[in-house]
């Protein structure tokens, strides 16, 4: 998963990159506003305002980097407020023109306006993910509806409505290459899809949900992360440690040392702690007590409670959608993704749905077939689901992931998928060490191209601290563009939530957690290799159900024998992977996907439960309304949804409302795209071209199913997926 910060004109828009355009001869009149002219600007201001404020200057680090030893948390009210104000008088530059609207003037215009505030976003919304305090969530508080009044003035404004109408009008003439083509289509359906062609009104209207929408998705957000960090569950009973690994029980005793209990062990509902403890615990009772926590998270009548919150986002969203002229938020949001309409959507869930649910009752019958012969004399919870899964796999395919663990230290993965990277785009990368970045956890690597050209920076944050939020996301501190001829290079963040070494041993990874490290690198090839020209097309700037798509591509190699004999390596002996356990990894690859994919689907069932709402009246009751929700779509008592809604940020803090979906979709694109490296060689040069030359590099230049065909020849078969997952049995 990942977070975007786009340009202003893009705030509700995903953009496209490709190549660098040529300006036709019907084009020749300059920008209303230049890079050159806001540089200027903002350096003319910085003059008139504190010099000590970074971002009022040049960064004039090596790479562009933000300087982060000399940015301080009160230097960004001030640096967004500025930026702010500055966009605004773009805008108006821009809309009081006398000039004739050309697409130079207009739609580039406002490509290249607002470059302070992305200056300061690009930095800050990094922060807010991954190294948050109280000072900066205040901020946050404070510029999000500011941001979206911003917003709304740019595509409220009707003069310069009319200028982009103007141009978007006599676009068959005009001559434009692909990338401008789109620019200027995109940029025209940001206005209409954010209502220039409401009356004054419903702009009004139209304004007041959108600054509740903004401040709202920060409040849950905060809660989340609140409710999170909270909780702990303190073991100080060695006996109820029974069942969990060396590994699991160190971090647990480093939790505590960090908390002030020595002598004690503590687990929490991050990932990393919750996982393993479910898998591992012979503790029944302790199971419960650590699933109730998670999966109630948001959910307590506190402080922190997300349920008015989201009830009210759900409703603000109805009526926003019914005021801009669509049925639901779903309709509204998926008419630009690639699915189009819910139907689709709907079609494509019940396509897998039966076979997931078919296939989780199957590992039902498995597992309380077990509990009965070890004379449990209960029957199966949601709880007990992950233990017994693991005591099955060990039993099917003698597979013990903590077999497998020792050879997956944190540092021989970093090195396994840049192995992977090399063999497939020639790229290497090189650790600087002397490089200041937000934190001390953060690595830093310059990355070049197969000829030697310096393609970007990487940024890599891997392990768990309060300040960061859960899960595991790519973002860009500066991306990729060659607009006004300047070859930008791209500087791309992974965060990640492993847990910290310990003194006895380094971060060792499950094979779970090292596929997320190759998926989420996925999304970082997507940015640094990235060409094209302008910025709000450039990288990951694609449909929500395509951004995924490459990063699911990725996660392959790390099955294959091949990519494991280079950096599979005990951590203490150095000893390759032994061929029996990748065989016992591709046999068991299939193992527990009816569970894993039905907590997903019944996640994105749930979010298109709230987002397909047509009464903006609130839910006055979530709990049953999510009930409801997943008793109609068929879900089984022993299976929760993989987010339910208290905290399921994804949808009320991010940018996937109605568009959880977006896994299941991209990944039939994924293993149907694999199939073509299966089917060539998985490091065939030209396959990796074309996938590069088609896909990475091109952002969302074009309709993203002619992009996939252009790689392909057709389009995505659904048939790889169930495969893959082993749902295809009869």
């Amino acid at each position: 998963m990942k977070r975007f910060v786009l340009a202003p004109i893009a705030l509700s828009l995903m953009l496209s990159g490709c190549s660098q355009p040529q300006t036709t001869q019907t084009e020749q009149t300059k920008p209303a506003v230049t890079a050159e002219q806001v540089t200027a600007k903002t350096e003319k201001t910085a003059k008139a305002m504190d010099k000590n404020n970074p971002f009022f200057q040049p960064f004039d680090t090596e790479f562009g980097l933000a300087p982060f030893a000399k940015i301080k948390d009160e230097h960004f009210l001030p640096a967004f407020e500025q930026g702010i104000q500055e966009n605004l008088n773009d805008f108006e530059t821009i809309a009081n023109s006398i000039d004739k609207p050309t697409f130079a003037n207009t739609i580039e215009g406002l490509e290249y306006s607002g470059r302070l505030l992305n200056k300061v976003s690009n930095v800050f919304y990094n922060l807010t993910g991954a190294n948050t305090n109280e000072t900066i969530q205040k901020v946050n508080a404070e510029v999000s509806p500011k941001l979206s009044a911003l917003n709304d003035d740019m595509v409220l404004n009707d003069k310069l409505f009319q200028r982009v109408k103007a141009v978007y009008d006599s676009k068959d003439s005009l001559k434009l290459n692909t990338a401008q083509n789109k620019l200027l289509t995109d940029t025209y359906l940001a206005f209409v899809r954010g209502g220039a062609n409401l009356n004054e009104t419903q702009k009004t209207t139209l304004r007041d949900l959108n600054g509740q929408l903004s401040t709202l998705a920060i409040t849950f957000g905060d809660n989340l992360l609140a409710e999170t960090n909270d909780f702990k569950l303190v073991v100080d009973n060695k006996k109820d440690l029974a069942g969990l690994p060396d590994g699991v029980i160190a971090a647990a005793a480093e939790t505590a040392n960090k908390n002030g209990m020595e002598g004690k062990w503590v687990f929490t509902t991050q990932r990393p702690s919750f996982t393993p403890f479910m898998t591992y615990s012979e503790n029944r009772d302790l199971r419960r007590q650590m699933l109730n926590a998670y999966s109630t998270r948001g959910n307590h009548d506190n402080a922190n409670d997300n349920k008015k919150v989201l009830s009210k986002i759900a409703s603000l969203r109805v009526q926003r959608a019914q005021l801009l002229g669509y049925k639901s938020h779903a309709h509204y949001t998926l008419e630009r993704n690639t699915a189009k309409n819910p139907q689709n959507v709907f079609a494509l869930l019940n396509k897998i749905w039966p076979a997931a649910i078919k296939r989780a009752n199957s590992e039902i019958v498995d597992m309380q077939a077990m509990i009965d012969q070890q004379g449990g004399g209960f029957k199966l919870e949601a709880s007990d689901w992950w233990y017994y899964a693991d005591k099955i796999r060990k039993a099917k395919y003698n597979l013990d992931e903590e077999m497998t663990r020792p050879y997956f230290s944190l540092e021989n993965t970093i090195k396994g998928v840049f192995y992977a990277t090399q063999r497939l785009y020639g790229l290497t990368f090189k650790e600087r060490t002397d490089i200041p970045a937000y934190h001390e956890d953060v690595r830093t690597f310059e990355v070049y191209d197969r000829d030697g050209t310096l393609m970007g920076l990487y940024l890599a944050d891997y392990y768990i601290r309060d300040s960061k939020r859960g899960g595991a996301w790519m973002n860009s501190f500066r991306k990729q563009s060659k607009a006004q001829g300047k070859d930008i290079k791209p500087i791309i963040v992974n965060v990640l939530n492993y847990p910290r070494p310990t003194k006895d041993q380094p971060t060792l990874l499950t094979f779970d957690q090292a596929s997320t490290l190759f998926h989420e690198f996925g999304h970082t090839l997507h940015g640094l290799l990235s060409d094209g020209y302008y910025n709000s097309q450039t990288g990951t700037a694609t449909p929500r159900d395509f951004v995924e798509f490459p990063s699911q591509v990725m996660e392959n190699w790390l099955f294959e024998p091949e990519v494991l004999a280079q950096f599979a390596k005990h951590y203490k002996t150095g000893e390759v992977i032994p061929q029996d356990i990748v065989t016992k990894i591709q046999k068991a690859a299939q193992f527990n996907q009816g569970f894993l994919t039905t907590e997903a689907m019944a996640a994105a069932l749930l979010d298109m439960s709230w987002h397909s709402l047509t009464d903006p009246t609130e839910i006055t009751d979530v709990n049953a309304f999510e009930k409801e929700a997943m008793k109609k779509a068929g879900l089984i008592g022993e299976i929760i949804p993989r987010y339910r809604s208290t905290y399921f940020s994804h949808i009320f803090a991010g940018g996937y409302s109605s568009g959880y979906y977006s896994y299941i979709w991209s990944e039939i694109m994924a293993a149907d795209a694999y199939a073509a490296f299966k089917e060539n060689g998985i490091f065939d040069r030209k396959t990796a071209d074309a996938f590069r030359n088609s896909i990475l590099s091109q952002g969302g230049t074009d309709d993203p199913i002619t992009l996939y065909k252009r790689f392909r020849g057709r389009e995505a078969k659904i048939a790889p997926l169930l495969e893959q997952r082993g749902l295809n049995a009869k």
